[in-house]
């Protein structure tokens, strides 16, 4: 696990695969609430993505998805009014180390999770994913 400075969607841009810390929460239209945070700028692009991962959270639950176009749903909480969950963040490092070893994917950028909007402190999520994130992986900042 490396960490980097940078912006997530340059590195999209570039044809590198991207995790959005999402929640759980689907409101009446089967439309996942992407409030904040890369989520939210996941959606403002991509304007199919809330619904689909919608429908993916109401078929299997909040875990971590394939969305398509470069872009994994990294699941920290399970709606928007709550503290991001630890054990939640942990389920979310094992599914998506499993996803990247059977797509083959070779560089995955996450976000820290749950430590923009979310309020976690770094140290405490850095020590969750360092147990599971090899070098295929780069936790990326926008701020040093």
């Amino acid at each position: 696990m490396q960490e980097i400075i940078g912006d997530i969607w340059e590195h999209h841009r570039q044809g590198t695969v991207i995790a959005i810390t999402t929640g759980g929460c689907v409101n009446k239209n089967g439309v996942c609430e992407m409030p904040r945070g890369c989520a939210r700028q996941a959606r403002d692009r991509f304007p199919n993505l809330s619904w689909h991962l919608g429908q993916m959270i109401n078929m299997h639950g909040n875990h971590v998805f394939d969305l398509g176009s470069r872009i994994v749903s990294f699941p920290v909480e399970n709606s928007p009014l709550e503290r991001p969950e630890f054990q939640l963040i942990e389920r979310s490092c094992q599914e998506l180390v499993e996803l990247a070893d059977y797509k083959g994917w070779q560089r995955i950028i996450v976000p820290r999770p749950g430590c923009g909007g979310g309020g976690l402190q770094w140290a405490e999520v850095k020590n969750i994913l360092k147990k599971y994130f090899d070098d295929r992986f780069q936790i990326i900042t926008n701020q040093e």
